[in-house]
């Protein structure tokens, strides 16, 4: 199976820009991205505008996009408010997921680790059972800016419950851009075995280490990779992590090994 490609630029790459970006500009780059063949693309967040000017127009950008060709169009969700937002507006796939960090999902949620978890299952239970798709995560899953270690058995504990509930689309997410080759294998190894997952890796590279970890993730039989052209990107609620690992540069890997040549990295 072909790897498959969620770029999460508009969203992951563009909330800690301090200039925000004029909407058309945004749409316009949206549907470059849409017809340079990557799989998913992720067009916003539905958050509050004053935390994150920059995803103040995710509903209007849906709105214009509605209908167009070339791939899904994914948009993160925080809370029920989100959720409804985004079935107004069609969004064609939710992301919402969990930090394994307790300091890190206050400072992003404003509600401990636990507590974020029963709501996330509860509104992606409700997604899925109003036929939408949903995409589940685990952010800070391999160390935080905060807490810096996180225990492997913490992510699993998350991992676990999201399958009890019927959530099997999951992501890890490389938060502070800690994680390393062989923790990301043993922790992918270790989540697949516990049920049909569809497994996504997201990782930033603050450490140089981005790509690395894709190809681990590979390695372990992960599939989809969540990636921001130009490699933009970073949490506004954690330490020190820098961009995503770049589209580009995933598509180059692997055009190098015989992968994704469908995809047309100068548009």
């Amino acid at each position: 199976m072909a790897i498959v490609i969620h770029e999460v630029g508009p969203r992951d790459g563009l909330q800690v820009e301090r200039q925000v970006v004029p909407t058309g500009v945004k749409e316009g780059w949206i549907r470059a991205l849409m017809g340079s063949g990557v799989d998913i693309v992720q067009v916003g967040s539905f958050v509050h505008p004053e935390k994150v000017p920059q995803m103040a127009d995710t509903d209007e950008l849906f709105r214009r996009l509605s209908g167009a060709k070339g791939a899904l169009l994914s948009g993160l969700v925080l809370n029920e408010k989100g959720l409804e937002r985004g079935d107004v507006c069609g969004v064609g796939m939710f992301c919402m997921g969990v930090s394994a960090s307790d300091t890190h999902s206050r400072k992003n949620t404003g509600m401990g680790s636990l507590e974020a978890q029963a709501r996330i299952i509860a509104m992606g239970r409700s997604a899925l059972a109003a036929g939408k798709k949903v995409q589940v995560s685990v952010q800070s899953a391999f160390g935080c800016g905060f807490e810096w270690k996180i225990p492997d058995e913490r992510v699993l504990e998350i991992v676990r419950a999201y399958v009890d509930a019927g959530l099997l689309n999951i992501s890890l997410a490389d938060t502070a851009g800690h994680a390393h080759p062989e923790q990301v294998k043993r922790l992918f190894g270790q989540i697949l075995a516990l049920g049909p997952i569809q497994a996504t890796g997201h990782f930033h590279d603050t450490y140089g280490l981005g790509m690395a970890n894709v190809y681990a993730a590979m390695e372990a039989g992960v599939q989809v990779f969540e990636t921001s052209f130009a490699g933009l990107g970073g949490c506004p609620f954690t330490k020190v992590a820098a961009g995503n690992v770049a589209t580009e540069d995933l598509v180059h890997g692997l055009n190098r090994v015989g992968q994704r040549r469908d995809i047309d990295v100068p548009r």
